[in-house]
């Protein structure tokens, strides 16, 4: 294939890889120029085009390369280093002082939600979160299956309900 006949094909094919490149990059701008990109490849590769063979496939591939080293590269380039030297107080556990009140305060209500549960669903709920599964506890209690489902379901229900203030974590801030 000549110089002129591989321009022209070129020129032709090129219409094809707009859409594809529109559905890669998801933005006009960004599409004209992996487009552009492409075709710029393709003609500096020309003598790597093996004649007879598909060449819209050929610049697809091209397109998809250029488009993932693209993209790796912009992830590379927005990844961020730290480089300060004071490095081990980041993991340093000794300087650290956690304060329990909050999540103890938490874990008491649940405590007493779970205890005002009636014991038709507070067993199975319980039987439930300690890691049994829904057919042992169906035999362990000697009751369907579905209805060891059901009551779960009805326990965590009314615990959703009576434990609404814990759903947001922004009551951490309100002091």
């Amino acid at each position: 294939m000549t110089a002129v006949e591989f321009n022209f094909s070129l020129n032709e094919a090129s219409k094809a890889l707009k859409p594809f490149a529109l559905r890669l990059t998801k933005d006009f701008e960004e599409a004209n120029d992996l487009v552009q990109d492409t075709l710029m490849k393709a003609f500096l590769n020309k003598e790597k085009f093996t004649d007879g063979t598909n060449l819209k496939g050929w610049l697809y591939i091209i397109m998809k390369n250029t488009f993932i080293t693209n993209y790796q590269k912009m992830v590379k380039k927005n990844t961020f280093i730290d480089t300060t030297e004071n490095l081990y107080y980041i993991n340093s556990s000794q300087n650290v002082s956690i304060n329990d009140a909050i999540s103890s305060f938490a874990q008491k209500d649940i405590n007493e939600a779970i205890s005002r549960l009636d014991d038709e669903v507070k067993v199975p709920f319980e039987l439930y979160f300690k890691g049994f599964k829904y057919e042992e506890i169906a035999k362990r209690l000697k009751v369907p299956l579905g209805t060891v489902k059901n009551r779960i379901h009805i326990a965590r229900k009314e615990l959703k309900s009576k434990l609404r203030i814990y759903r947001d974590n922004s009551y951490i801030l309100e002091f």
